[in-house]
């Protein structure tokens, strides 16, 4: 698969777009001379950096200070938010001197949160590791340009979203916002979410940078790693998401990398992101993350986030213009955030297209949820082909997780109030990292859509009722949740409560049982060889019931393949303790003082699947995994070089009696390497016999390694193995090939 082309094409055509949009409704070009001579930065003929450039000029030092904090936009601890805030995340008055419109930013990834800004709620899209899971960066696209309109629609000019952070670890309770353990899938997928937010003319962050890899003592902990690795793990993910989507915002992270802060790090912001990847936005914080004035201004971030909430004090006002006038911070770099800063509204039309309310079709935007839920789906297991489930199945039972009236969906600020609001209340917590919600989607109602209404609900909480229920029913359906939220990580990779036994009890008294997890990432099974059938249906989203139901009736092919390599257990896992995680109000108190040092260089840059086969280690279920209702069967890839680029042609055929779709996945091994890594892949329907030839494109940045005495990725000389198959451990066939010494970046090698 070659990610980038399309999306930078998409990218091309919203830029088209926004420059031409000052001249758009019938607005003729003397009509607008007057503005545009007026204020030279109205003129969207000139590109963003000329445009920030005239109102930098133009612009008192009040003004340039003014933009360097956003304040917190809603209501905080009996606080009054900010007048003229929507009650959101962060605020910017409007400046009706310059032209420009008030900055009122949202959270998050999954859709609009907000606190109280509009009562009634928003659509949220399924989690992020179900947009990894489809493998389809055009659902991802699809999904981001969804949630930027519905920000834009409902007068917000930021969406803090872009996820991205690795999956070093399943029990991270953020996973479920981010992408997955591979940087070129995870970078390529939320790239292109971002470029969909973009296409609206909101800004979206990308986030958090970097190496916020866990959620215990986010706020104090180091993050330790060799500056190599992180290049080529989590660093990478950052620098393909960012060149595919182009965000208009970076946000740096609470945590400490290598003891320094992120925000303050200059290595990261400055040296890397700034000088390397020549990122032309603007760094924000996140809130409650800066810790300096000067140190931070110098080593790179451009902006505060709410400061006056959540840092000791507002360090980007007093503290700033104080070390501008002692000299520590020259007015040139003052000029340089706030031109970073204007710049990306520039970029995205925000100025031609300004965000403000407007309708919003919420059936449209729920179905826009409910196709990334459906191809995000991922089948574990299914033993004698009990799925798909026929019409005429008889009745069902439908055990657990409140799926008599909706789904589970993760907590903190990523957290979207459903339409409607949640259709369970009072479950802890109540406050934050919660409430704890549920999606207004049930899954009993969808599946008695398609049975005649043959079926019935029982919560679980009785173990014997609801092992009674599924005894007299034909199949037995049991939802299994995992509630996680930003702020804490899990313990433990179980399920909580009692919900093994529950499944067990169900699978013994009815073996036909299917089990659905909605959870935050892998979690272990002990029950696995006692059921018939095992769907991840991550957090579904806004209509995650009815997207569930589509599923395991077949009406649409669980084409969903694993983001992220599933463990036996904690011990296969490179730290298999993370002491202090847990949060009381959901009954898992934690143990130990959390840990203030992380060592990630135990396995570096071989994250996820990588140290899985670096240890020799047998997963439960591998990077790339995913059943279907059909069969497929692959070639022996054909390698072909041209032009710098390695690609490979592979003959993919359905051998079942089912159309379906296959994912077929290419991994290299260079030489003097001893894991293998995802070189690209490719989605291709076919009919029940069907084969198709499909060419993968090599991600030239997977052939190379960073190296640091060059300052840049570059490819040896040798041999390379490329690896065709449906997961990193189900391999059909490869091919070797000798390239050349090259130097390379993320399009293409130069020998």
């Amino acid at each position: 698969m070659s990610p980038r082309r399309p999306l930078q094409r998409t990218l091309l055509t919203a830029s088209l777009a926004c420059a031409m949009a000052v001249f758009s409704a019938g607005t003729s070009l003397a009509a607008a001379a007057p503005a545009v001579t007026a204020r030279p930065w109205m003129n969207a003929a000139l590109s963003p950096d000329q445009r920030a450039d005239a109102l930098v000029k133009a612009m008192t030092q009040d003004e340039k200070f003014r933009l360097l904090r956003a304040e917190y936009g809603a209501i905080f601890n009996g606080q009054p938010k900010p007048a003229g805030s929507k009650d959101a995340a962060g605020y910017i008055p409007a400046m009706p001197r310059l032209g420009l419109p008030a900055i009122h930013e949202t959270d998050a990834g999954q859709g609009v949160a907000r606190p109280a800004a509009f009562g009634d709620g928003d659509t949220a899209l399924p989690a992020g590791l179900a947009a990894a899971a489809s493998f389809d960066p055009q659902l991802a696209h699809d999904g981001g340009a969804m949630i930027g309109r519905q920000a834009h629609r409902m007068g917000f000019s930021v969406l803090l979203a872009g996820g991205v952070d690795l999956a070093r670890d399943p029990r991270n309770g953020r996973n479920f916002e981010y992408a997955g353990e591979d940087p070129l899938l995870a970078g390529t997928v939320v790239g292109a979410a971002i470029a969909g937010i973009q296409s609206q003319h909101v800004v979206s962050t990308v986030k958090h940078y970097a190496m916020n890899d866990l959620e215990t003592a986010r706020n104090t902990l180091s993050a330790n790693i060799d500056h190599t690795a992180a290049r080529e793990s989590d660093l990478l993910a950052f620098e393909i998401a960012i060149a595919d989507g182009q965000p208009g915002s970076v946000m740096c992270s609470y945590n400490r990398v290598n003891s320094v802060y992120a925000c303050e790090d200059d290595w990261l912001l400055n040296q890397v992101l700034k000088r390397d990847w020549k990122y032309p936005g603007f760094v924000m914080s996140d809130w409650g993350a800066v810790h300096s004035a000067a140190k931070a201004a110098m080593a790179g971030l451009d902006q505060q986030s709410a400061g006056e909430r959540f840092d000791k004090e507002v360090y980007f006002d007093k503290p700033l213009r104080e070390a501008v006038a002692k000299g520590e911070v020259p007015q040139s770099r003052i000029d340089d955030m706030v031109h970073r800063i204007v710049r990306a509204f520039f970029a995205v039309g925000a100025f031609e297209h300004p965000a403000k309310e407007a309708p919003i079709d919420y059936a449209a935007d729920a179905k826009v949820s409910q196709r990334a839920a459906e191809a995000g789906v991922v089948l574990l297991r299914n033993e004698s082909n009990a799925l798909p489930l026929g019409k005429g199945v008889g009745a069902v039972a439908v055990i657990g997780s409140h799926a008599d009236v909706g789904v589970t969906t993760g907590g903190g600020s990523s957290a979207v109030k459903p339409r409607g609001g949640s259709p369970v209340t009072g479950i802890e917590p109540t406050t934050w990292p919660g409430p704890k919600m549920y999606q207004r989607s049930s899954p009993m109602q969808a599946i008695g859509r398609r049975n005649g209404g043959k079926v019935a609900y029982a919560s679980g909480e009785d173990i014997a009722a609801a092992a009674k229920l599924a005894a007299q029913s034909k199949v037995a359906v049991v939802f299994a949740e995992q509630w996680v939220a930003e702020s804490m990580d899990v313990p433990t990779m179980s399920l909580p409560g009692n919900q093994d036994a529950l499944i067990a009890a169900v699978a013994k008294a009815n073996p036909h049982t299917i089990v659905v997890l909605e959870t935050n990432g892998p979690v272990k099974m002990p029950w696995l060889d006692q059921v018939q059938g095992v769907v991840e249906a991550w957090y579904p989203g806004a209509n995650g019931g009815e997207a569930i139901a589509r599923v395991l009736f077949g009406e649409v092919e669980p084409s969903g393949r694993l983001p992220l390599t599933w463990p036996k257990d904690e011990s296969q896992l490179p730290r298999p303790t993370i002491p202090g995680a847990g949060l009381a109000a959901i009954g898992i108190p934690p143990q130990g003082e959390p840990q203030q040092d992380i060592d990630y260089n135990i396995e570096g840059a071989d994250v996820g699947y990588r140290w899985f086969q670096k240890k020799n280690l047998q997963p439960l279920f591998p990077f790339g995994y995913g059943l279907g209702y059909t069969t497929f069967r692959y070639g022996a890839p054909v390698l072909h070089t041209s032009g710098g680029q390695v690609t490979a042609t592979v003959r993919v055929s359905n051998t079942g009696k089912r159309a379906g779709l296959a994912v077929p996945q290419l991994y290299v091994t260079p030489p003097g390497a001893d894991t293998r890594r995802l070189a690209g892949w490719q989605r291709v329907t076919l009919a029940p016999g069907q084969s198709r030839e499909v060419t993968i494109t090599a991600s030239p940045v997977r052939l190379a390694s960073w190296d640091p005495s060059a300052n840049g990725w570059q490819r040896k000389a040798g041999s390379y193995r490329f690896e065709l198959g449906a997961s990193a451990t189900d391999i059909a066939g490869h091919a070797d090939t000798t390239l050349p010494a090259a130097r390379c970046t993320l399009t293409a090698c130069t020998p």
